[in-house]
């Protein structure tokens, strides 16, 4: 293992900026000029890199699940053709790529079957990453790790026994661990932000948070626990398709009712930036700082009472 890895240009790891995602996803509802749009807020919001999921539909998705009918911002299809249609192919991500290096923006995708692996490849992404649904799917991570390349692997739903195995099985130094709560919105209770602790005793690796919780307030607070990079998903509207009354996600992928909106972007970036200037040899009582009395004491109470070694899903 290595407690420093490099993805394009950045080192990530202890003693270095915290190494900031933005989740796209498949927030851009299959409109490329929405992934544009997403990748200017980031680029403005000076995130490090944007990150695209790539699947094959009609392997991802439960063959009962392909005729079911659902209301889609098309009209009602089965829910095996809205996928297909909100999936990009080999000329969107050509012109995902372009626009990127124009705009000097790192990205790469978290590929949910083997086939996609293949077609990132194509692309000489930076780095892979692993969904924390896909932490037991022991072909694909083979696959993966075939490919030579960092892996950034988030741990939602899965206990310390098959992270454990998922690690033995990447057999690389070059990979991050982000803890994770596979909930949408994450209820602030459930966060477990310990668990950053728990994996960094156990790797040496960069460890890292992914949120999917409302507001930034934990997110801050998991860099001053020590998370070397955060990934948070990203949207150009809450209001856009995806979300569903009560704040949760529609349909499964599309989380915009869980992101951050870009005028709330470079007020995190500023926040962690001004976090780094304070830190000392004790960072973490420093960056506490950042979240104020209230927010600190309230922190303390979700999260000093859950056990180091619990994960929630």
């Amino acid at each position: 293992m290595k407690p420093i890895v490099k993805i394009a240009d950045k080192s990530i790891g202890k003693g270095n900026p915290c190494y900031l995602i933005a989740e796209i996803g498949i927030n851009h509802n299959g409109d490329i000029d929405n992934v544009f749009k997403l990748i200017d807020a980031a680029v403005d919001a000076r995130f490090d890199a944007v990150k695209f999921q790539k699947r094959t539909p009609r392997i991802c998705v439960p063959r009962d699940q392909w005729d079911i009918e659902r209301d889609t911002p098309w009209g009602v299809m089965t829910y095996i053709d809205y996928r297909e249609k909100t999936e990009f192919g080999s000329d969107e991500f050509k012109a995902i790529d372009a626009y990127a290096r124009e705009k000097g923006m790192t990205w790469f995708a978290s590929c949910w079957d083997e086939p996609s692996v293949d077609f990132m490849e194509e692309f000489d992404t930076p780095c892979h990453k692993i969904a924390s649904a896909l932490v037991t799917n022991d072909a694909l991570l083979r696959k993966i790790a075939s490919t030579g390349r960092p892996v950034i692997m988030s741990t939602g739903m899965s206990t310390m026994e098959q992270i454990r195995h998922a690690v033995e099985i990447l057999e690389s130094d070059n990979f991050m661990l982000a803890h994770c709560t596979s909930s949408y919105p994450a209820a602030y209770d459930e966060l477990n932000l310990r668990m950053l602790d728990t994996l960094a005793d156990e790797f040496d690796c960069p460890i890292g948070y992914s949120g999917h919780e409302v507001g930034l307030s934990t997110t801050i607070a998991s860099v001053a626990l020590g998370a070397t990079f955060v990934e948070r998903h990203v949207t150009l509207s809450r209001a856009m398709w995806g979300r569903r009354p009560g704040g949760f996600c529609r349909t499964p992928g599309n989380d915009s009712a869980c992101t951050r909106h870009p005028a709330h972007r470079g007020r995190t970036r500023r926040r962690r930036e001004e976090g780094l200037r304070q830190r000392t040899a004790d960072h973490r009582q420093t960056a506490w700082k950042l979240t104020g009395q209230a927010r600190r004491q309230q922190a303390v109470r979700q999260f000093s009472h859950r056990p180091p070694s619990t994960i929630f899903s």
